[in-house]
């Protein structure tokens, strides 16, 4: 095989044959992992002559378009685009805007040279985008005169950047961070669920002052249980998880009789020792006892407005709602991990009678994600008239479970034969697979990135922001061909201005502040594209080193989200005491050993420390145990310039367990079911935060350090 035609046909179709992984340290990626990876992308290149045929495929694929499949582009950027008819023909082009106005599309004076493909001579002509057409969704029209032939393509105007960031500009903001199911109130059952996000959007604003929420994804998971435990491995990224439905607040439960009322009611008060528990979040017990009380509130009938409500829900979400329900329907009966069901279930004839047999339980699917939208925007109105000036911030997952609705719902614009993660680094040093499976750019942007605008959208609707879990994967994605360990895998590219556009334009509409996470190894352009779009960067303080010492604060970024921790590391108090090296190492994680480990983290935590002892933050014979540590370290990013800075919730009330350990599943440790406790192992539900004196003396630290609305 010929290594240099292979690395020509890899670089075609963006995949990296060498990239520089953590430690600033070059790597060469093997023969093996690029065939793989091309093989999951549709390319065959396990031949020389496949990698020729694959070559000339990519280089004439354009040619035999009439239109481009989509074409996206920035306002005012002087964008082109080509039309490729039959060598000689006269072409017609115009633009169909969103609104339905026909605009002029100009032909330039642009010649090439025509080309013979599939022995017909092809020709090009070239039209500009005009300059002065506004950001929406609009469409390409083009007409072969000669042949009266006919083509339609999107045309996606995106903003030149995002002005939501823009107004945050020269005010500094504070928000909470909260994993939103590990804090209960005491009427949760057992969950933190919509009406526990109300409660904390009023106390964070009404009596601390704070500008928005941080939520972990709210993303649906499995439809029955077990349902997994990780916001990040959702089964679709569109939809909501039922399980965060309170079930008392739906209206039609007074429509039930007395005795089945007293039922639900009772059996709500079944999770009083489970709200109070801080051993571990049962969410498959939480959410058999919801799906038992809503199959029967489902059954009430709904009164005019409420039908008409319910009906406009459905006809706003469309056809993917239907889809989403339909799988939930299906997984309930089938397993959804065999793939045997799924390929049956894509036959339409056959899905035509499933559909009219399963009706009712479709419609229960979607009546929950109804009620979920319902109770979402609630909590988003309680955020907004307790002060929080952005309000609801929502979490957006890096991709879905290989065997999921969108998985099924998508086709193949999802890949097969690979699944995304990250290469080896700090965080875990054999790198990480999250057994998702990747979009496929070329697929995906034949689709209009209409999958993609419509979760963007979706996720959006009653969110004053959104934090997106590695936005890096806009750019490019780590790639691992099935049956192959992280490490051996490699980056694919994907078109970052029509992703990152597009997140603008929706954003833009739903005037939401969009916050990139830009942690782990990136290419140094990154951060500069995300600036100049208006969307702003992750900061953590315990990442932000230099080469001798810490980065000071005054010199992170303006536009930047800027915290002490994540949910990735253990809260403030157990970084402290280095929990996180000791069960890395029990886990058998840690390539240079536990010692080692120990010495290069005291190095960079003391020189963390250093930046409070250096500004009279903290004395230097304060033991780490003292929350004062804590507390000077808040103090610490408060003399950041970023405009907006998150208290994690764990950190308010002085909780030291670690929430999530990446790279480790539910046998190695109990990610993302530690409930919400202080310092002292006790609970803390949403009632205890308004009179919580830690959580106060951390807000009087912001208020005193100068942020203004703490």
């Amino acid at each position: 095989m010929n290594p240099d035609r292979l690395t020509d046909l890899a670089r075609r179709y963006g995949v990296a044959t060498s990239y520089v992984g953590w430690g600033e340290q070059n790597h060469e990626v093997s023969v093996e992992t690029l065939v793989a990876v091309l093989a999951a992308l549709g390319v065959a290149a396990d031949s020389d002559e496949a990698i020729e045929a694959s070559i000339r495929e990519i280089d004439e694929q354009p040619w035999r378009e009439f239109v481009p499949a989509v074409t996206v582009v920035t306002e005012g950027a002087g964008s082109t685009f080509v039309v490729h008819v039959p060598h000689g023909n006269l072409v017609k082009v115009w633009i169909v805007t969103e609104d339905g106005d026909d605009v002029a599309a100009p032909q330039l004076d642009v010649w090439v040279e025509p080309r013979n493909i599939d022995g017909a001579l092809v020709g090009r002509a070239t039209f500009a985008v005009p300059a002065d057409l506004a950001p929406g969704y609009h469409h390409i029209k083009a007409l072969d005169l000669d042949r009266s032939a006919a083509a339609t393509a999107p045309l996606i105007v995106t903003p030149r950047r995002l002005d939501t960031a823009d107004r945050l500009l020269g005010h500094k903001r504070w928000g909470l961070a909260a994993q939103l199911y590990s804090i209960r109130s005491a009427d949760s059952w057992g969950v933190g669920d919509f009406a526990d996000l109300a409660g904390i959007c009023e106390v964070a604003g009404s009596a601390y002052g704070a500008d928005f929420v941080q939520v972990n994804p709210l993303h649906a998971a499995q439809p029955q249980p077990p349902i997994e435990a990780s916001p990040y491995l959702p089964v679709t990224r569109r939809f909501v998880n039922p399980l965060y439905i309170r079930v008392t607040d739906i209206p039609e439960l007074e429509g039930l009789p007395r005795s089945r009322r007293k039922w639900v009611r009772a059996l709500g008060r079944g999770f009083l020792s489970e709200n109070t528990a801080t051993d571990m979040i049962r969410r498959d017990k939480s959410y058999r006892a919801k799906m038992e009380a809503l199959e029967l509130i489902y059954g009430v009938p709904l009164d005019p407005a409420r039908k008409t409500a319910y009906r406009e829900f459905r006809r706003r979400e469309g056809k993917g709602l239907k889809r989403f329900a339909t799988w939930c329907a299906l997984a309930e009966r089938y397993d959804a991990d065999d793939r045997r069901w799924h390929g049956k279930f894509l036959d339409p004839a056959y899905m035509k009678k499933k559909r009219r047999k399963l009706a009712r339980r479709i419609d229960f699917h979607m009546w929950l994600q109804w009620i979920c939208d319902e109770q979402l925007a609630a909590a988003a109105r309680a955020a907004t008239s307790a002060g929080c000036s952005i309000g609801v911030m929502a979490d957006l997952a890096v991709g879905v479970a290989r065997h999921s609705a969108d998985a099924w719902a998508l086709g193949d614009v999802l890949a097969t034969g690979a699944t995304v993660g990250a290469p080896p680094d700090g965080f875990n040093q054999q790198g990480q697979g999250w057994d998702q499976p990747p979009w496929h750019p070329r697929r995906l942007a034949e689709a209009g990135y209409e999958p993609y605008r419509d979760m963007i959208r979706t996720v959006l609707r009653h969110a004053g922001g959104v934090r997106v879990d590695h936005i890096l994967g806009l750019f490019r994605l780590w790639w691992i061909p099935d049956g192959r360990s992280p490490a051996d895998g490699t980056y694919v590219r994907y078109d970052s201005e029509a992703l990152i556009g597009i997140l603008a334009l929706e954003a833009q509409r739903a005037d939401a502040v969009v916050v990139g996470e830009d942690l782990g190894v990136f290419e140094p352009s990154v951060q500069d594209a995300l600036r100049e779009r208006g969307i702003l960067g992750t900061s953590i303080l315990w990442f932000e080193q230099g080469r001798s010492a810490a980065i000071p604060p005054e010199d992170y970024r303006e536009l930047c989200l800027t915290s002490v921790t994540t949910h990735d590391l253990p809260p403030t108090v157990g970084y402290l005491a280095g929990d996180h090296i000791a069960l890395r190492s029990r886990l058998g994680l840690l390539e240079s050993g536990e010692a080692a480990e120990r010495a290069r983290d005291a190095r960079e935590r003391d020189a963390v420390l250093e930046l409070a002892y250096e500004r009279g933050l903290l004395s230097r014979d304060t033991p780490l145990t003292d929350p004062k540590v804590v507390d000077a370290l808040y103090a610490v990013i408060a003399r950041s310039p970023s405009v907006l800075l998150s208290v994690a919730l764990v950190d308010a009330v002085g909780e030291r367990r670690i929430q999530n350990q990446p790279g480790t599943d539910s046998t190695q440790y109990p990610n993302w079911c530690i409930p919400l406790a202080d310092a002292d192992g006790e609970v803390v539900l949403v009632e205890d935060l308004v009179s919580s004196s830690r959580f106060r003396q951390l807000v009087a630290t912001l208020n005193s350090a100068g942020v203004p609305d703490a």
